[in-house]
C-alpha cells in the first residue's frame, strides 16, 4: 500500500498572531515533522490557502471570514519551522475568488497527482480540523482513497465542530489516529 500524507495549511496566518488564528495552532508544526520524517509516506504533499485579495469568503466581500493568507503575503507562508526538505509538493488552494477552497483537492491537480504515485491511503493533518482539514479529508474519501485523520497533527477552532468532524470522517469510512 503506497501511503501519502496531507499536511493541510500550516501557514503563519492560522497560528497564533495571524490573520485567522486556529487556537494552538503552531502545535501541529512538530507532529507534521515527525510524520514526514517517519519514513512511512511515499509521499509529502503541502497544501496552503493562497487566496486572491477579493476572495469570496472575506468578509469585506460578504464573505465569513477576515482576509486572510492573500497571495504573496507572509500570513500565506508556510509555518517557519515546518521542514521545507520534507515537502515533496506544494500546492496552492483556494486561488479561485468564487469558491471557497477549503479542500486540498478542490481546484487543484492533488487526486490525479495521488494516482499517478500510486497512493491509495492518505494521513491528514494541518490546519483546521474543522474546516480544510474536515473537507480534504471527505473529498479523500469520496475520491476513493483510504483516510486517516492524525488528530495529534491537527488543530481546530470550535471543540464542537472538531468533534462533528472526526464523528463524520468515520461515519464515512476514515479511521481516527
Amino acid at each position: 500500500m503506497a501511503r501519502a500524507l496531507l499536511v493541510i495549511d500550516v501557514q503563519n496566518d492560522f497560528c497564533p498572531g495571524g490573520a485567522l488564528a486556529v487556537p494552538k495552532g503552531d502545535e501541529v508544526v512538530a507532529r507534521a515533522n515527525e510524520l514526514m520524517d517517519s519514513g512511512r509516506f511515499d509521499l509529502v504533499v503541502a497544501t496552503r490557502d493562497w487566496h486572491p485579495s477579493d476572495h469570496g469568503s472575506f468578509a469585506p466581500q460578504g464573505g465569513p471570514w477576515p482576509v486572510h493568507c492573500v497571495q504573496g503575503t507572509e500570513g500565506a507562508q508556510l509555518h517557519p519551522d515546518l521542514e521545507r526538505a520534507g515537502i515533496d509538493l506544494l500546492l496552492d488552494k483556494g486561488q479561485d475568488p468564487a469558491t471557497e477552497g477549503y479542500s486540498g483537492f478542490e481546484g487543484t491537480e492533488l487526486a490525479r497527482v495521488l494516482r499517478e504515485a500510486g497512493i491509495d491511503h492518505v494521513t491528514i493533518c494541518g490546519l483546521a480540523t474543522d474546516v480544510c482539514v474536515h473537507h480534504t479529508a471527505l473529498e479523500a474519501v469520496d475520491e476513493g482513497f483510504a483516510v486517516t485523520l492524525d488528530t495529534a497533527g491537527s488543530r481546530g477552532i470550535d471543540p464542537q465542530g472538531v468533534d462533528r468532524t472526526l464523528d463524520e470522517v468515520r461515519s464515512r469510512g476514515g479511521a481516527v489516529a
